[in-house]
């Protein structure tokens, strides 16, 4: 149960609050949606009952889209916080459904043309969202400095799972691309054990340089994966290019690689302010 608004530091206020909540649910709500969407393609005719469900899940976040349209960061804060909750409930909802699908996939139960990976990984955003709008409603607006580390495996690790999935749905006469999400699919990767190793080192100070060149490297490789996807996502759209990726999924993973950039920045900025 979320809990009620308490603000931990002063320097946090009500409409920083607002404003937070209201960009959250306005990113990942779409995203939700769009996850329903895909994951409703890939099942096969005989999944009624699941393709149904995924598409109440289409429609019930398209409600939530409809009522975040309403609300502006002059909102009450108390009814941003109830709006929150609903939201954390239809986003537990669809993460609990995600995690259905991916145990029918990998007991045989259904044969179905949604990778398990890429289930998994939709759940895995679900459960990051729902986290996302428990932290607000506990007062926690600001990125802490303390969560780097644990923030960019995270998003390394969408990176990661991204490349594979273009790589793996292009047509496999796009050798030059395929190559291209490949070297990207090893190169997050690589970047994900590395974030692990510096977990496990877990700098004591916020304020080490190594985290500054921790994200200053995240960085350069999420705009060259950035800039690939916009790449491919116009080249889908224009049909210049051969692939079973839906136009709006090849923009789906350009706004998340966006994101990170966005969450990078929230970050570099939270250790200027600490020093």
């Amino acid at each position: 149960m979320l809990v009620r608004i308490e603000f931990k530091k002063g320097v946090i206020t009500v409409s920083l609050f607002v404003t937070r909540s209201l960009d959250e649910v306005r990113f990942w709500s779409r995203i939700m949606k769009e996850h329903a969407l895909f994951l409703s393609l890939g099942f096969s005719f005989d999944d009624k009952k699941l393709i149904q469900e995924a598409q109440d899940f289409v429609s019930l976040f398209e409600r939530i889209e409809e009522k975040l349209n309403t609300y502006s960061p002059q909102s009450d804060p108390e009814e941003i916080r109830r709006f929150n909750i609903q939201v954390y409930q239809a986003a537990t909802a669809i993460w609990a459904y995600k995690r259905k699908v991916l145990g029918l996939i990998l007991r045989c139960e259904i044969t179905s043309n949604n990778y398990a990976l890429l289930v998994d990984h939709t759940s895995r955003e679900a459960a990051y969202f729902v986290n996302r709008l428990k932290e607000l409603n506990a007062g926690i607006v600001e990125p802490q400095a303390t969560d780097i580390i644990r923030e960019n495996v995270f998003f390394l690790k969408i990176m990661a799972d991204h490349s594979k999935f273009i790589g793996h749905l292009l047509d496999p006469s796009e050798r030059k691309l395929v190559d291209q999400a490949r070297d990207f699919s090893h190169d997050f990767d690589q970047l994900v054990f590395q974030a692990i190793d510096l977990d496990s080192m877990r700098p004591q100070s916020e304020t080490v340089p190594i985290l500054d060149q921790f994200l200053d490297q995240n960085r350069v490789s999420v705009v060259s994966l950035r800039d690939f996807k916009k790449a491919a996502r116009d080249l889908i759209e224009a049909c210049r290019i051969k692939s079973n990726i839906h136009p709006l999924l090849a923009d789906h993973v350009f706004r998340e690689a966006e994101r990170f950039l966005h969450i990078i920045d929230m970050y570099e900025n939270t250790l200027l302010s600490n020093n």
